[in-house]
């Protein structure tokens, strides 16, 4: 939630709460930075589409994947900063971009998007602290789940997000 908070506070300051004008060259360069992102996230679902086909032998975890229930706090914040899905940030960067500031409904627009986007872990983290037995049990259910899924979820995620961003990016640039 920082992150994203930092994020969208960030670009609100550096276009002063107001969107660049439609057709004006910041407002055509995020379109483009928009395209492109979405460009290259179809660009990756294809290739890592291409890639599931071959034979891979099994790699053993990572060292840090293995201790992660036990890490230092520290750690796991530092972590977390570094396994941000950037690409995504720079996308809704993008949207952010276009926000109005002076508009009640783009101010709460924005706060509602920054909430919902962080409620699942809030959701989360008070699961935990309130059924700790079993949302131990579900998380490792959903590790098991998220294991046997993870290619598919790369390949149609990163397809399906890269679709929206191309189309939402080239229907604001030609109208």
């Amino acid at each position: 939630m920082l992150c994203l908070s930092i994020i969208t506070a960030g670009t609100l300051l550096l276009t002063g709460g107001e969107p660049p004008s439609s057709g004006s060259v910041p407002s055509d360069a995020a379109l483009a930075v928009r395209i492109a992102i979405g460009v290259g996230l179809v660009g990756f679902g294809i290739w890592w589409r291409s890639r599931q086909g071959r034979t891979r032998k099994e790699k053993p975890l990572p060292k840090w994947e293995k201790g992660v229930d036990n890490m230092s706090l520290w750690f796991a914040l530092i972590l977390a900063l570094i396994l941000q899905p950037w690409g995504l940030m720079a996308a809704g960067v993008t949207s952010v971009m276009q926000a109005d500031l002076a508009s009640a409904a783009s101010v709460v627009a924005l706060i509602l998007f920054v909430l919902l986007a962080t409620s699942t872990y809030l959701a989360l983290e008070i699961f935990t602290i309130v059924r700790k037995e079993r949302a131990h049990a579900i998380a490792l259910s959903l590790r098991a789940w998220i294991q046997a899924h993870t290619h598919q979820a790369i390949i149609w995620g990163s397809i399906i997000i890269g679709l929206f961003l191309i189309g939402s990016g080239t229907y604001q640039l030609i109208t």
